[in-house]
C-alpha cells in the first residue's frame, strides 16, 4: 500500500511539473507577443510624394469660398 502511494505521488509530482511547464511557456509567449507593438517610427516614412505635391499645390486653380 505504501509503495502504491509513493508510486502515485511520484506519478502526481511528474504530472504537475509538465503542465506547470506548458502553462509558462505559453505565458511566456503570450506576453512576448504582446509586447511586440507596432512602432512606426521603426520604419522609413518617406513622407508625400510628387503626386500628392501636384496636387496640393498652392495656385492650382481652386478657390476658397
Amino acid at each position: 500500500m505504501n509503495q502504491r502511494l509513493a508510486k502515485l505521488n511520484s506519478v502526481l509530482t511528474s504530472a504537475m511539473a509538465a503542465a506547470w511547464t506548458a502553462f509558462s511557456k505559453s505565458w511566456r509567449t503570450l506576453i512576448a507577443d504582446e509586447g511586440q507593438t507596432y512602432r512606426p517610427e521603426a520604419y522609413y516614412m518617406r513622407g508625400p510624394g510628387p503626386k500628392w505635391r501636384e496636387k496640393h499645390a498652392p495656385g492650382r486653380g481652386s478657390v476658397l469660398r
